[in-house]
């Protein structure tokens, strides 16, 4: 299911064009070659690359067929893009790849996978057991048949809806992301304090413009700031991830009576989560651009309409993919 889309699509498993070439014109070793080329560059980028970034990354660093780098009649749909997008499908059921609101990050079992099986073929004949082996463990109908060389047509129809799904949702994530860091500072700010309102916070402060000594929002549980924590928040509408350094004086902010929220359009590194979780006095929470869209929808329902239009969201429902 998707939140982020304008509109309503539902996903069909028949073909809009003639997917059969796809895999008739591309051999499980070149595939192999794409995939490996993709992990190599994944590899570079532990935390996750979004695919756009990812698919551009690729092609620059491998030499495309005539085919691979024509366009399908119809939709107008690269087969560079397709191809590599199918093959990626089997990734994710193998456990080596995982894909959240267009990024695409390698998991350890991944990494793994890359080094033990270094020939292009095998690296992909693997791929594809293990998303046969899933598939046949998956209840009902659609369950894959034993052999691990499923028919072309089912294979494609498996795909094709799960990808129709992970781009619709990059494009809306994409939107999502653009939106709000085009914002006015305050008013992403007054965003947060809207959410804070709905989620049963009572907001004591909001900073005004200038300096602000580290905190944008002051929230408590009770109208009267009775109730322990006192929660203090910082907001940072930015496109770079917050490092260590960049947590470290809100961090110092945090007395034992409260509860800290750094929100960022941005997101963290790693070691800026693992810093956070290493403070044994002080409790801080991070927010990041998705989880903080997670939290309105969560509560959209108890925003005002003016709070509803400085972030105006409609739900849209697919079929779900049965990959």
């Amino acid at each position: 299911m998707s939140q982020f889309i304008s509109g309503y699509l539902l996903i069909h498993s028949n073909h809009d064009y003639n997917c059969n070439l796809l895999l008739k014109s591309i051999t499980r070793k070149r595939t192999g070659e794409l995939l490996r080329k993709l992990f190599e560059i994944l590899k570079g980028a532990p935390e996750g690359l979004q695919a756009r970034e990812a698919l551009n990354a690729l092609e620059s660093q491998v030499t495309l067929s005539a085919y691979e780098s024509g366009n399908y009649e119809s939709p107008g749909e690269r087969r560079f893009e397709k191809i590599v997008r199918f093959a990626t499908v089997d990734c994710v059921k193998a456990g080596w790849l995982l894909k959240h609101k267009g990024t695409w990050t390698l998991t350890p079992t991944g990494l793994a996978a890359y080094d033990l099986y270094a020939d292009p073929e095998s690296f992909y004949k693997e791929a594809v057991k293990l998303y046969n082996a899933w598939k046949a463990s998956q209840p009902g109908p659609n369950a894959a048949p034993s052999s691990d060389t499923p028919s072309l047509e089912q294979e494609e129809s498996e795909k094709e809806s799960s990808i129709i799904f992970e781009q619709a949702e990059e494009q809306a994530w994409t939107k999502i992301e653009q939106y709000l860091q085009a914002m006015n500072p305050y008013e992403f700010q007054d965003l947060v304090a809207y959410l804070l309102k709905a989620m049963g916070y009572h907001v004591a402060w909001i900073s005004p413009p200038g300096k602000d000594g580290g905190v944008d929002i002051l929230a408590y549980n009770d109208p009267l700031g009775t109730r322990p924590p006192r929660i203090k928040v910082q907001v940072k509408r930015v496109s770079q991830k917050v490092t260590v350094e960049g947590l470290r004086s809100f961090v110092s902010l945090i007395g034992n009576g409260d509860v800290g929220l750094f929100v960022s359009t941005g997101g963290f590194t790693k070691d800026a989560e693992e810093f956070v979780r290493a403070q044994e006095s002080r409790k801080v929470t991070l927010i990041s651009a998705d989880k903080l869209v997670d939290l309105r929808i969560a509560h959209y329902g108890k925003l005002d309409d003016m709070a509803r239009r400085r972030l105006p969201l409609t739900p849209i429902y697919f079929l779900t993919p049965q990959t």
